[in-house]
């Protein structure tokens, strides 16, 4: 199994295109969920300087906190409530380019400026857990993040 992560892309969408096939390789023999969300989120971290990447999971009707790299976090998150629960209930990805202007925002960390959310999708279509990215930057992510990040998700719901 790889320690480390070799990236060398200087932009965002470089960067990605060396990621994904790492984390792939990664993730690729292991059936454990968490192990394998543990890794996703170190292996992000490694790479991004953002503030908070991590996995929310769908239990008893309520996300719940799941592996996770960066500061302590909101433990549960009601259905539709802030962007997780909007990105759970829409099971769109959620895009926020400024959190303080988003209606309902739950502010785990006062740092968070921008935000994605991508929720991840059995095949039954019900969402089964979220990924959620917090930066200390405005306007961080955009439709590149979501394409790549939905590719790490992939991972993920290959093996629900």
């Amino acid at each position: 199994m790889a320690e480390q992560i070799i990236i060398n892309g200087i932009d965002k969408e470089a960067k990605y295109q060396e990621l994904v096939p790492q984390l792939t390789g990664l993730v690729m023999g292991e059936d454990d969920i968490i192990a394998n969300m543990a890794n996703l989120s170190a292996g992000l971290a490694m790479v991004f300087d953002w503030l908070w990447i991590g996995f929310y999971l769908v239990k008893d009707s309520v996300l719940v906190l799941g592996p996770f790299q960066g500061p302590i976090a909101c433990t549960r998150i009601a259905y539709n409530k802030g962007v997780c629960g909007k990105a759970w209930s829409s099971k769109q990805v959620q895009i926020v380019p400024n959190v303080d202007l988003f209606a309902g925002h739950i502010a785990c960390s006062s740092l968070a400026k921008s935000e994605i959310v991508l929720p991840l999708i059995n095949s039954a279509g019900e969402v089964w857990a979220v990924l959620d990215i917090d930066s200390v930057e405005l306007n961080t992510f955009d439709e590149i993040d979501a394409k790549y990040l939905r590719q790490v998700t992939e991972l993920l719901i290959k093996r629900d």
